[in-house]
């Protein structure tokens, strides 16, 4: 199965020593976000978790504890966008970013890591023409290291009007010229340009709308077919192939103002100051009342001969 780190939370960049822990121990508990009694314990076992999906804007504080994700595979996206941090105040510098994803990629290879250049807005303060600049730099500094580019445009959920009022959507002229210009650059690095959610606008382009989290980039890192279930996709756009998050909203410390995960920086920075790395729960601890069941996993792997 996959276990995946990355929907809710930064856990690379915040909870590193609460992963390390989790691992150690073989197990993570995870609070239902829509039923907070409901609580599923996890195996971390590489015997039924065929692979582990993060998704950072800072990976380096994992960069340490890469041998304790040997027995597993990886699939690894590392956020880098042109915002400051007016935009995006608990992001370190992008140049060292952009260090550590090399660093990142040559420990686990160009297929097991991907870069997203996401969410994109555009302001006075980021035209069309500063997207265009900053995706070639940062795709030339990463050209070797990845294979695959993932874009999508700022969707204004009720959230993210609240935390960044000024924020617009981005015409359909806007999106197209991005779209066609980031997809040759993409290409000129050895990249493949992968829309999020985006539905199929840019496939006259040459961009793969086919998904940004699929089975087959997990097998392609793998470097095994899997014999996985049937999924339905987290939303109606999206053809991504999500496994069992063991993240926990409202806890990212990067406070991007555009941010799906968190409502509010005073509910991020009480949740932060519960968090107990020695707690099995990534914010608190278990109560009396709360019900713990465990998931039911199992390996996906396919045990042929592999076309990989």
């Amino acid at each position: 199965m996959i276990i995946n780190t990355g929907q809710r939370t930064d856990i690379p960049a915040f909870y590193s020593e609460w992963f390390e822990n989790r691992l150690r121990a073989g197990f993570v508990l995870v609070r239902n976000p829509y039923d907070p009694k409901s609580v599923t314990r996890y195996s971390l076992s590489p015997d039924v978790v065929d692979l582990i999906g993060f998704c950072t804007k800072n990976p380096a504080p994992m960069l340490p504890r890469m041998g304790l994700l040997k027995p597993y595979g990886q699939f690894w996206y590392v956020t880098v966008t042109p915002y400051g941090p007016e935009i995006e105040p608990g992001v370190p510098d992008k140049r060292r970013v952009l260090e550590d994803f090399r660093r990142l990629s040559d420990v686990v290879g160009p297929d097991c890591v991907g870069w997203r250049y996401d969410p994109i807005f555009v302001s006075d303060a980021y035209p069309v023409e500063r997207h265009l600049r900053a995706f070639e730099a940062m795709a030339r500094a990463l050209a070797g290291y990845t294979h695959d580019a993932v874009i999508s445009f700022i969707d204004l959920y009720a959230k993210t009007r609240r935390n960044f009022p000024e924020a617009r959507a981005v015409g359909r002229e806007d999106r197209l010229a991005l779209g066609r210009a980031f997809v040759d650059i993409a290409r000129q690095c050895g990249m493949t340009l992968r829309p999020c959610a985006e539905g199929d606008e840019l496939a006259p382009f040459g961009a793969d709308c086919g998904g940004c989290m699929t089975l087959a980039m997990y097998e392609k890192a793998l470097g095994c077919r899997l014999k996985a279930p049937a999924w339905t996709p987290a939303r109606k756009a999206c053809a991504c192939y999500l496994g069992g998050d063991i993240g926990a909203y409202n806890t990212c410390g990067h406070l991007c103002r555009y941010c799906y995960a968190n409502d509010d920086a005073k509910t991020v920075t009480e949740n932060m100051a519960r968090h107990d790395p020695a707690s099995p729960l990534l914010v608190g601890h278990l109560l009396p009342d709360d019900r713990v069941r465990d998931a039911k996993q199992r390996s996906w792997r396919d045990g042929q001969l592999s076309m990989f």
